[in-house]
């Protein structure tokens, strides 16, 4: 394994005794500030914090990238991340409810809110890191940096950031398991940055569920006794045109794709199993629910005229994303400030799906995308993976871990207590309308 080492800071030579020299040299010795601080210079720490790690974060993430690892797998990718936190001085919880997740904090649960900032790290089959996720792993521990330098710099007084390392959002659910133990309770708001094509600061990520349609008959030779077999294959058949059939009728923002996952065995022999798998993705919720009822009734339909039985089961639901207005409006303004322009295409905004829509419903959340190459390169292909790994991706990635960590130095100041309060009505008042994922 290569050694990726986290950054030695030292004491910035102050010729005079100035009040950002004096600011600096809190942040790294914990010398008292001689006059009160302002927002601008926590701000100015944090950016400074990422900018002397640059070259040990572009490591890390070429680690990363070079190493591919699926979903659940991400076992290299686990240790050089909770090394460099450990070695920055947070706080690390390794294999955290999951043998490839981890939580490393910093900070007081006393002091203020505890922002999480998130690290996605999986891959794809065959093709490596063509989703990026090195570079938000890069990110998540990027942002994490500067607002610990933060908040070392303020004594300790403001409150805590949590990086969580998330693995298996290509399929796994990842989040969704973490979830499911607690481990967002007492998270006042969740962050990530998702390299793309383009610049989208509210990109629609869509409800999504995985359907396995299976149908069980009756085998006999296919030439001998043809009459004595229920073709499962002929079920499945039908299934899939009907489903083919129903999509003039389903929502422009609904997504309905799938395959065959078995077909039988041999030509000669009248198929006893056949088995369908598709995803299905709505708007929300409540859409995916009519949708699914939709497609089981194509299910049933076509069973019942093969005369065989159908089993319909359902497998990990990503719920929609829902980001956070108040939220993404604060992000939106850092990032902007750094020269980030966004794309004014609404098409552009349309995506897939992501476990980060799970926590979008527990926790008042930002997802955004951001340029990293060119616009006619798409995610999850070979050319996009090349982009992940390429030094062009670097400037952009620590841009978007700048405005993540002046968000939460944002948040965490006295004079950002009334607008987390009102993140966080407009969070309750949005869930409570809607239909809380499986």
């Amino acid at each position: 394994m290569a050694n990726v080492e986290a950054p030695t800071p030292n004491p910035t030579p102050v010729p005079t005794p100035s009040r950002w020299s004096r600011l600096l040299r809190r942040s790294v010795d914990g010398t008292p500030p001689q006059d009160p601080l302002t927002m601008a210079d926590f701000m100015k720490v944090a950016k400074a914090k990422i900018d002397a790690s640059a070259s040990n974060l572009n490591a890390l993430s070429q680690e990363i990238w070079s190493h591919p690892e699926l979903n659940f797998n991400e076992h290299h990718a686990h240790e050089v991340l909770t090394d460099f936190l450990e070695k920055e001085g947070f706080n690390v919880e390794r294999h955290f409810v999951l043998e490839t997740a981890f939580r490393a904090t910093f900070g007081s649960d006393n002091a203020g809110p505890n922002i999480c900032v998130i690290c996605e790290y999986d891959a794809l089959p065959d093709i490596g890191h063509a989703c990026g996720h090195n570079l938000i792993a890069e990110c998540g521990v990027a942002a994490g940096l500067g607002i610990k330098a933060a908040l070392e710099a303020s004594g300790n007084k403001y409150g805590k950031v949590t990086v969580l390392g998330t693995p298996a959002e290509e399929g796994g659910g990842g989040k969704r398991l973490l979830i499911k133990a607690n481990a967002f309770t007492g998270i006042a708001v969740a962050m990530m940055a998702h390299p793309y094509r383009y610049n989208v600061p509210r990109p629609i990520a869509l409800s999504m569920t995985t359907v396995i349609i299976k149908f069980q008959g009756k085998a006999s030779h296919a030439s001998a006794a043809p009459w004595d077999g229920n073709n499962a294959l002929d079920a499945a058949v039908m299934c899939y045109q009907a489903i083919s059939n129903m999509r003039q009728q389903i929502k422009p923002t609904c997504r309905v794709h799938g395959i065959f996952t078995n077909g039988g065995a041999a030509p000669n022999i009248i198929p006893e199993e056949a088995e369908l798998t598709y995803y299905l993705r709505a708007i929300d919720e409540g859409e995916l629910s009519v949708l699914k009822r939709k497609v089981r009734a194509c299910a049933e339909g076509a069973a019942k005229a093969a005369e065989c039985q159908v089993e319909f089961r359902t497998n990990i639901t990503y719920a929609n994303l829902i980001t956070n207005d108040g939220l993404s409006s604060m992000y939106e303004s850092h990032v902007q400030r750094m020269g980030v322009e966004f794309s004014t295409d609404e098409a552009l905004r349309q995506g897939g799906s992501t476990d980060m829509g799970n926590v979008s419903y527990l926790v008042p959340s930002i997802h955004p995308k951001f340029a990293v190459g060119p616009g006619d390169v798409a995610t999850h292909t070979g050319p996009f993976t090349t982009v992940a790994g390429s030094p062009e991706a670097q400037g952009p990635t620590l841009i978007q871990a700048k405005a993540l960590a002046m968000t939460a130095i944002e948040l965490m100041q006295p004079s950002g207590q009334d607008t987390l309060k009102k993140i966080q009505k407009e969070f309750k008042d949005t869930v409570s309308k809607l239909q809380m994922p499986e």
